[in-house]
């Protein structure tokens, strides 16, 4: 009785963030908020196969709790890494800051990728010796690279056109760090290295391994609705990263 309420509690949990997450965002099929609709629909029909065949799936109830709680310490555990990635790193000026490319709709600047840039246009109005390399290439549904976005964006913002480089190529984060490494003379030095809190901890993984000797995460926020969408998605996206790198 307790797991078909608990089955039925986040699946209901869940389809009700999904309907939230198409509102807030205006349309039904975004990035990852699938994701939610079928864990919904998942939980509702394990609920189902529970209230209906309990006695048949009784000899596999051990076996499924301990795969169910190996799987909860691990998504707690990776969650833990990335909470702790978001902290800001080393103080001071930096040569160059690295803004990570996101998501740019036609033309248009997204909430996430927004809240990199003004986190970049006010470091680098404080340091006006520091350049910027903004990264990200051309995706399906956008016009113009990431990189030729971000750049407008931060013209906009008062910051000179000399002072941003541009990195046009890179369609993932290892790509973002890796190619923009052609652009800093000393990776050595301390870099600042820009993007939402929840991305930090996998960005500065990514760049240790392309060579960076002290990449300093320099966090911006997220829209509060979407952080655990953002946060589930990311441990995901960790898992691939252990699994492949």
């Amino acid at each position: 009785m307790l797991w078909q309420i608990g089955f039925l509690l986040c699946g209901s949990l869940c389809l009700l963030y999904y309907a939230a997450l198409c509102c807030a965002l205006r349309k039904w099929n975004s990035t990852f908020s699938r994701f939610w609709l079928a864990c919904g629909i998942f939980f509702l029909l394990c609920r189902c196969i529970l209230a209906a065949k309990a006695e048949i799936l009784k000899p596999y109830r051990m076996p499924l709790i301990m795969f169910a709680a190996g799987a909860a310490v691990l998504f707690i555990l990776t969650e833990m890494l990335i909470i702790r990635g978001m902290s800001a790193g080393r103080s001071g000026e930096y040569a160059y800051l690295i803004v990570l490319g996101a998501q740019v709709d036609g033309r248009r600047i997204t909430d996430s990728l927004r809240r990199r840039l003004d986190r970049a246009a006010g470091y680098l109005k404080e340091h006006p010796d520091t350049r910027v390399i903004v990264s990200g290439g051309k995706g399906n549904g956008e016009e113009i690279s990431e990189a030729d976005a971000m750049k407008e964006y931060l013209v906009q913002k008062g910051i000179e056109g000399k002072r941003i480089l541009k990195e046009g190529r890179s369609r993932t984060t290892k790509e973002n760090l890796r190619f923009s490494q052609a652009y800093i003379e000393d990776l050595d030095q301390p870099i600042g290295i820009i993007s939402n809190h929840f991305h930090l901890y996998r960005a500065v993984c990514y760049a240790k391994k392309a060579g960076y000797g002290q990449p300093c995460p320099l966090a911006a926020d997220c829209h509060p609705l979407l952080l655990p969408n953002y946060m589930v998605r990311e441990c995901l996206a960790v898992w691939k990263m252990w699994l492949v790198c």
